[in-house]
Protein backbone atom coordinates (compact mmCIF):
# COMPACT_ATOMS: atom_id res chain seq x y z
CA UNK A 1 0.00 0.00 0.00
CA UNK A 2 1.11 3.42 -0.72
CA UNK A 3 1.50 5.93 1.64
CA UNK A 4 -0.65 8.81 1.85
CA UNK A 5 1.39 11.48 3.16
CA UNK A 6 3.72 10.72 0.19
CA UNK A 7 0.60 10.79 -2.08
CA UNK A 8 -0.33 13.59 -0.94
CA UNK A 9 3.14 15.18 -1.22
CA UNK A 10 3.35 14.40 -4.67
CA UNK A 11 -0.04 15.96 -5.41
CA UNK A 12 0.87 19.08 -3.87
CA UNK A 13 3.73 19.44 -5.81
CA UNK A 14 2.19 18.45 -9.36
CA UNK A 15 -0.03 21.17 -8.46
CA UNK A 16 2.50 23.74 -7.52
CA UNK A 17 4.70 22.72 -11.11
CA UNK A 18 0.98 22.77 -13.30
CA UNK A 19 1.02 26.39 -11.42
CA UNK A 20 4.74 27.25 -12.29
CA UNK A 21 3.66 25.56 -15.81
CA UNK A 22 0.61 27.94 -16.22
CA UNK A 23 2.92 31.10 -15.07
CA UNK A 24 5.58 30.17 -17.38
CA UNK A 25 3.33 29.52 -20.53
CA UNK A 26 1.89 33.21 -19.35
CA UNK A 27 5.11 35.32 -19.15
CA UNK A 28 6.52 33.17 -22.80
CA UNK A 29 3.38 35.03 -24.09
CA UNK A 30 4.09 37.97 -23.03
CA UNK A 31 7.84 38.18 -24.23
CA UNK A 32 6.78 36.58 -27.77
CA UNK A 33 4.67 39.53 -28.26
CA UNK A 34 6.69 42.17 -26.94
CA UNK A 35 9.69 40.68 -29.27
CA UNK A 36 6.38 40.96 -32.15
CA UNK A 37 6.44 44.22 -31.53
CA UNK A 38 9.90 45.33 -31.45
CA UNK A 39 10.48 43.40 -34.85
CA UNK A 40 7.52 45.99 -36.11
CA UNK A 41 9.30 48.91 -34.83
CA UNK A 42 12.52 47.99 -36.54
CA UNK A 43 10.96 47.24 -39.63
CA UNK A 44 9.42 50.61 -39.52
CA UNK A 45 13.10 52.45 -38.46
CA UNK A 46 14.34 50.75 -41.63
CA UNK A 47 11.82 52.04 -43.77
CA UNK A 48 12.20 55.51 -42.05
CA UNK A 49 15.72 55.84 -42.14
CA UNK A 50 15.86 54.52 -45.68
CA UNK A 51 13.06 57.57 -46.44
CA UNK A 52 15.56 60.28 -44.44
CA UNK A 53 18.71 58.94 -46.59
CA UNK A 54 16.92 58.82 -50.01
CA UNK A 55 15.66 62.90 -49.18
CA UNK A 56 19.08 63.62 -48.10
CA UNK A 57 20.76 62.29 -51.12
CA UNK A 58 18.44 63.85 -53.57
CA UNK A 59 18.44 67.37 -51.37
CA UNK A 60 22.39 67.34 -51.41
CA UNK A 61 23.30 69.93 -54.32
CA UNK A 62 24.14 68.46 -57.61
CA UNK A 63 27.92 69.45 -59.13
CA UNK A 64 28.00 71.50 -62.25
CA UNK A 65 30.27 71.37 -64.92
CA UNK A 66 33.05 73.57 -65.79
CA UNK A 67 35.79 73.22 -68.18
CA UNK A 68 34.77 69.61 -68.61
CA UNK A 69 35.41 69.07 -64.93
CA UNK A 70 32.72 68.72 -62.62
CA UNK A 71 32.17 71.51 -59.29
CA UNK A 72 29.94 72.48 -57.23
CA UNK A 73 28.12 75.60 -58.41
CA UNK A 74 27.09 76.94 -54.86
CA UNK A 75 29.18 74.70 -52.51
CA UNK A 76 26.91 72.85 -49.74
CA UNK A 77 27.76 74.61 -46.06
CA UNK A 78 26.09 73.36 -42.92
CA UNK A 79 26.58 74.82 -39.69
CA UNK A 80 29.44 72.12 -38.86
CA UNK A 81 31.67 73.24 -41.83
CA UNK A 82 34.02 76.00 -41.23
CA UNK A 83 34.58 78.52 -44.17
CA UNK A 84 38.10 77.33 -44.48
CA UNK A 85 37.17 74.58 -46.05
CA UNK A 86 35.22 76.07 -49.03
CA UNK A 87 37.19 76.25 -51.74
CA UNK A 88 39.48 78.95 -52.04
CA UNK A 89 37.60 81.00 -54.86
CA UNK A 90 34.46 80.77 -52.59
CA UNK A 91 36.76 82.02 -49.44
CA UNK A 92 37.68 84.97 -51.62
CA UNK A 93 34.39 85.91 -52.56
CA UNK A 94 33.40 85.99 -48.97
CA UNK A 95 36.50 87.64 -47.94
CA UNK A 96 35.80 90.63 -50.47
CA UNK A 97 32.30 90.72 -49.42
CA UNK A 98 33.57 92.03 -46.21
CA UNK A 99 35.74 94.07 -47.00
CA UNK A 100 33.18 95.99 -49.20
CA UNK A 101 30.50 95.80 -46.01
CA UNK A 102 33.11 97.43 -43.92
CA UNK A 103 33.93 99.85 -46.07
CA UNK A 104 30.31 100.90 -46.82
CA UNK A 105 30.12 101.12 -42.97
CA UNK A 106 32.93 103.25 -42.44
CA UNK A 107 31.80 105.28 -45.72
CA UNK A 108 28.24 105.61 -43.97
CA UNK A 109 29.66 106.80 -40.61
CA UNK A 110 31.52 109.57 -41.53
CA UNK A 111 28.55 111.17 -43.16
Amino acid sequence: MLDPELLERITARRAELDQLGEQLAKQLAEVRAERDELAVAERFLDRVSEQLAEERASAAPAPGQVGGRPVMLIPHRTPDVEETMLPPDHQRILAAVRQAAAALREASSRT
